[in-house]
């Protein structure tokens, strides 16, 4: 327990220095904005700031780009509870009861609801990374390369069954990803394997052109064909403070929220929607207002939002101490961290602590600058949402294409950028899901070293993934999870718990 302190405590003195607090607070206004505004989302908005973090140290990129993430749960509550129009895929639930609040004239406690209870679980979920994080690293460091190899396995097993659609397509999705993870020149031979004759692609495709194009053009291309359509509530707010009934019921549902929350975000594929979903679900079927739901129960707000902030905190764990990303941000967190000569996992805690726990520390900051961000500053969001789309995404390209040119002054990463962009549009349209595919880009070069150094050390016997017990369990728990959504049953009730 002193130990964890003491870490804390340096932590703190790394996350409240003048620029990684200055970064915080733009991560935060960034995350809010972009909450606000629907249609372009976390994952959209870092891929795109992926090039301003390298002229950066790594805290300080990694804490901007982390408050950005939890940033747009937060936001995205905003524009669901007064326009009944998510900003965030994991906002979508807070429609259901948040707008019938507002329609109630509860419109500022609804508002009061969701800060409150993101605010109470980002708190708890911070504290549990910070005590399970070490625990977790010690355990992994008992790991070789063969338990690592099916771990990640595992990851991508899970984060195929657990993605909306058909699992075939998301398997079909991470192995594409694993397949462009490998292009480039084999570090061990020295061959070029996949570039075709292109000299460009000597290095392997650049993690910033695969992830601006899947996520950033191809959104911009989707919300172009979209009819824009924003009512803003034309009622006032109203007061921000909850009757002593309303805390009655909504503290039960932050309660449960949290630990749901908190057990969602670690796992490989999950992550605030999910979380959110589940929620509701839960509160639906055990909340004493249960009757009141469909007509603006403070249950399915208070839920929800406590659940989506925690699980956004909590992804940060399989990524800190085992290098394994649970979502799309957290693959990208991977990507930036990469790209700034950091190879995260269990080694992170003893090799980068300031990293570790500079940005644990942060969380708790962000959290705090988010509740202030956001109660007071409704009126300046709501405005924000009069602003027309076709006025914002030529800036957007714009700055897109500066900084995918910038990193490698290659005009041939702007090309490669606009091509994934066409591709992210066409899997938008036949209903494949990019995360998986950038989940398996990001591990599949991890893979595919692990599994050679568990080959070489086995002298070539396949059987060291069986023998090995912590392999073993993995790869067992990969192939249950597998069956098990391929069953019709299953392929039923996972379709129902993603349309909420």
């Amino acid at each position: 327990m002193d130990l964890l302190i003491t870490n804390l405590a340096h932590g703190f003195s790394v996350a409240l220095s003048f620029e990684n607090l200055l970064f915080a607070l733009l991560g935060c206004v960034i995350g809010t904005a972009i909450g606000v505004l629907p249609g372009i989302g976390p994952v959209a908005t870092i891929s795109l700031l992926l090039p301003i973090t390298f002229g950066q140290p790594a805290t300080t990129a990694i804490i901007m780009l982390a408050g950005i993430y939890y940033g747009a749960q937060y936001g995205g509550s905003t524009t669901s509870i007064l326009l009944n129009l998510p900003g965030e895929v994991s906002s979508v639930v807070t429609t259901l009861e948040g707008y019938k609040m507002a329609r109630k004239g509860r419109a500022g406690a609804a508002l009061a609801t969701a800060a409150i209870g993101s605010f109470f679980a980002g708190t708890v979920s911070t504290l549990l990374v910070a005590a399970s994080g070490p625990l977790l690293t010690q355990v992994a460091l008992s790991f070789g390369p063969a338990d690592y190899f099916s771990l990640m396995l595992l990851g991508l097993i899970i984060s195929a069954v657990l993605a909306q659609g058909s699992v075939i397509k998301a398997i079909g999705m991470v192995v594409l990803g694993v397949a462009l993870g490998l292009v480039g020149t084999d570090v061990q031979t020295g061959q070029q394997r996949f570039t075709f004759g292109i000299p460009e692609l000597s290095d392997g495709i650049g993690f910033v052109s695969i992830a601006m194009g899947m996520f950033g053009i191809a959104e911009i291309i989707l919300n172009l064909e979209r009819p824009e359509s924003r009512n803003v509530l034309s009622s006032k707010v109203g007061s921000l403070f909850l009757t002593k009934e309303e805390w009655k019921r909504a503290t039960p549902s932050v309660l449960r929220g949290t630990v749901l929350g908190s057990a969602l975000g670690i796992l490989p594929g999950g992550g605030a929607s999910l979380a959110a979903f589940g929620s509701y679900m839960m509160e639906r079927r055990v909340s004493k207002g249960r009757h009141e739901f469909g007509t603006g129960a403070i249950e399915g707000v208070a839920g929800p939002e406590a659940a989506n902030n925690a699980a956004a905190q909590t992804s940060f764990i399989p990524l800190l101490t085992l290098g394994i990303p649970a979502n799309a941000v957290m693959a990208l967190m991977v990507g930036a961290l990469i790209i700034q000569g950091i190879q995260p996992g269990p080694r992170m805690v003893e090799a980068q602590p300031d990293l570790f726990w500079g940005l644990i520390a942060s969380m708790w900051i962000g959290n705090l600058m988010l509740l202030i961000i956001n109660l007071p500053m409704i009126g300046i969001w709501v405005k924000l949402l009069q602003v027309p789309y076709k006025f914002l995404y030529p800036s957007i390209l714009i700055f897109c294409s500066i900084g995918v040119y910038s990193i490698n002054n290659n005009v041939f990463d702007v090309y490669q950028t606009l091509l994934f962009g066409i591709f992210g549009y066409l899997c938008s349209k036949l209903r494949l899901e990019p995360a998986p595919m950038l989940i398996g880009f990001v591990l599949g070069p991890m893979m595919e070293e692990h599994l050679r150094r568990a080959m070489l050390l086995s002298r070539g016997d396949p059987s060291v993934f069986i023998e090995r017990p912590i392999s073993a369990t993995l790869l067992g728990i990969g192939a249950i999870a597998l069956l098990t959504m391929l069953l019709p049953n299953m392929r039923k009730k996972k379709e129902e718990a993603m349309a909420g």
